[in-house]
């Protein structure tokens, strides 16, 4: 968990640098999903209960972030993609959102 609070903001801003959107919507977009995926990790007592139904109280706590963090990738930045200075950019940046969405949704599992 020390690794996700570190990492998973990280990655999700650096992906938003990427995109060299204005510095106003840069600080937006960075700002929300560092929050929304540090956020996931004030769950982690849910790892450590034994009673299943904490554990599950904690875990569906923890999918509300993540799914923002999720729709943020998948909708709220579909339009910042295509405001991209070349086709190509756009796709690669399109790429590395699917990408990180489709290897989150390992987490919830």
């Amino acid at each position: 968990y020390v690794d996700w609070l570190l990492t998973v903001p990280l990655l999700l801003i650096e992906l938003i640098l990427v995109m060299k959107l204005p510095q106003a919507e840069t600080v937006s977009l960075g700002l929300k999903l560092g929050v929304a995926s540090a956020l996931m990790v004030a769950c982690y007592p849910g790892e450590i209960q034994e009673d299943l139904a904490v554990r599950w109280f904690w875990w569906k706590l923890a999918m509300v972030p993540f799914c923002y963090v999720v729709l943020m990738l998948m909708v709220d930045l579909n339009e910042a993609t295509s405001k991209q200075p070349s086709p190509a950019a756009s796709r690669l940046v399109s790429a590395a959102r699917y990408v990180t969405v489709v290897s989150w949704c390992t987490y919830p599992v």
